[in-house]
């Protein structure tokens, strides 16, 4: 392998100082035209790379990001991701990217390692670790060592950075609502994101429609749970114990399930059951039969104004630019699992 020289050892090959090499390597009007092409033509012949490291600690600026995601498999956090993705190229940023696996160790591991020197900021959704347990400090350190955070989707209470956020409540609100404006009475709420923010407002959201329309509650046709474990055989039950006439899922996975193990169940969809879903993935819009309605996150947008908060904060030259909440509205996508009203 060819050995990568020095500034040092370019400055003696040539019998000039290292200052004098560095300036030339970067172009200062200090140094002559003549002088600057000697050197670059020599550094180039020895292989000579820049200490990229060793230039952001010195500049405070390393332009890279940094982005936690809980899940790669989740096809949300891939859209959010390429929207941080397109702005950060747009402005000349790189993009270093981390999954927690919903781990609160993990997520708070990655933030010091990569805090000392490596990115300038973070973009990131909070683990279900962290939520579920409600300990945030690790994000506190980070902002209060000057390293700017934003949060998106899933985001922690008391944590002052910038957040983008969409409407949950009002979107589960809405949906919900427009189920019984199809004429259902009998809508199960289906849950395996329940210790989290996000899954949290939304149950608040069904509820609240449900209120309004003078629906009684019915605990029975509720599913809250943390875990897709055994959510299959969780929902068959509630077919198999209750009559529903609609499907209010709260998750890309509960909105499957409940789709395919209604069809199995025998129900004709949508003339005898309605299905509504959170979901972002080409799964449910394009891969099932009836294609399922959705509520759409818009995470690419969503990954544009967060790359966007981030970058417009570590660019001001304002020292205390106030926080900013975005709300992205969510857009319901009606497809082959509902009624047409």
């Amino acid at each position: 392998m060819k050995v990568k020289a020095t500034l040092k050892q370019i400055a003696k090959e040539l019998n000039v100082s290292v200052s004098t090499v560095s300036k030339a390597l970067n172009d200062s009007p200090e140094i002559s035209d003549q002088t600057k092409i000697k050197i670059k033509e020599y550094a180039k012949l020895k292989n000579y790379k820049p200490n990229v490291i060793g230039l952001n600690l010195k500049n405070r600026k390393t332009k890279t990001i940094g982005v936690i995601i809980p899940n790669i498999l989740n096809s949300f956090f891939a859209k959010v991701f390429s929207g941080i993705e397109k702005v950060a190229d747009e402005k000349g940023y790189n993009v270093i990217m981390c999954i927690s696996n919903e781990s609160m160790d993990k997520e708070a591991h990655t933030l010091e390692m990569l805090s000392n020197g490596t990115i300038d900021g973070f973009i990131l959704s909070v683990s279900e670790e962290a939520q579920k347990l409600v300990e945030y400090s690790h994000f506190s350190a980070i902002i209060n060592d000057g390293t700017p955070i934003v949060m998106f989707d899933r985001t922690a209470d008391g944590i002052e950075c910038d957040k983008v956020i969409v409407d949950d409540f009002d979107s589960a609100l809405n949906s919900t609502q427009r189920l019984i404006d199809l004429g259902c009475t009998n809508i199960a709420l289906l849950s395996s994101v329940d210790n989290l923010s996000v899954g949290k407002l939304r149950v608040e959201g069904y509820l609240k429609a449900l209120n309004d329309n003078n629906i009684p509650i019915n605990e029975d046709i509720i599913l809250r749970t943390d875990s897709e474990e055994d959510l299959n055989s969780k929902i068959e039950a509630i077919f198999d114990n209750n009559t529903i006439d609609g499907v209010f899922a709260l998750d890309e996975n509960d909105s499957v399930a409940a789709l395919k193990i209604g069809i199995s169940k025998g129900y004709k969809i949508p003339e005898e059951l309605s299905v509504i879903g959170f979901a972002d993935g080409v799964l449910a819009s394009r891969r099932l039969t009836p294609s399922l309605t959705t509520i759409s996150q818009h995470g690419v947008e969503i990954g544009e104004v967060s790359a966007k908060l981030l970058i417009d904060r570590l660019e001001s030259k304002e020292e205390n630019l106030p926080y900013q909440t975005v709300v992205i509205k969510t857009k319901l996508k009606e497809r082959g699992s509902t009624r047409k009203g």
